[in-house]
């Protein structure tokens, strides 16, 4: 088994680095190999809706995108870290997640997704945290994938790296958040050799509000 862990921030081994790294650390120790996925610092366009990746099977801007939704189909689960810039998301993971989840749709590659565990992170100075995590976890719940949460919201504070480890609330927030992952990739394992199913699918049916 193994999750893919999204570090959103241009920091590497910053405080959202921290965060991730305490839930991998817990992951590895329950059996679970953990890999850190690091955004960068090169720019990340947002998407365009050229509709490109329908015929190419990707999205047209050719980055760390199709990187990661290339590795996604090999993981298990996934948590995504970011940093809280005015009270939302910062903006590369937004354009991040927003072509990598458009583009497996459009692409006909659901299954990278589909029933897979996910989880978000944050990490703040002081506040925005929870319209942050609120903002993150659309993204799983729009593609049927089951959210893990932990003790607390999923969240981080400091202002460097050494604050986010006095933040000893958070780091167990974030040690429980990977246990509990752990928890739900083994029952799922276990589900699929005992033989449970997927849930039935039906076809998409779209509406539109207009008389």
């Amino acid at each position: 088994m193994k999750v893919l862990l999204v570090n959103g921030s241009p920091h590497t081994h910053g405080c959202t680095f921290t965060a991730l790294s305490e839930i991998a650390a817990t992951l590895e120790k329950e059996g679970v190999t953990a890999e850190i996925f690091q955004l960068g610092t090169k720019a990340l366009p947002g998407c365009i809706s050229c509709g490109k990746c329908g015929e190419l099977g990707k999205c047209v801007f050719d980055d760390q995108v199709n990187v990661f939704t290339d590795a996604a189909a090999k993981a298990d689960g996934f948590v995504f870290g970011s940093p809280v810039h005015y009270a939302a998301a910062g903006g590369a993971i937004t354009s991040f997640l927003d072509r990598v989840f458009f583009s497996t749709m459009n692409a006909g590659r659901r299954e990278n997704f589909y029933l897979k565990p996910a989880a978000a992170v944050v990490s703040a100075r002081r506040g925005g945290t929870t319209a942050a995590l609120d903002q993150l976890n659309k993204y799983f719940t729009i593609s049927e994938m089951p959210v893990i949460s932990s003790k607390y919201w999923n969240m981080v504070h400091g202002f460097t790296p050494e604050d986010v480890k006095k933040d000893l609330e958070g780091l167990q927030v974030m040690r429980v958040l990977g246990r509990n992952m752990a928890w739900f990739l083994k029952c799922k394992e276990a589900g699929q050799k005992a033989g449970v199913s997927l849930p039935a699918t039906e076809k998409s049916v779209m509406t539109n509000f207009i008389d």
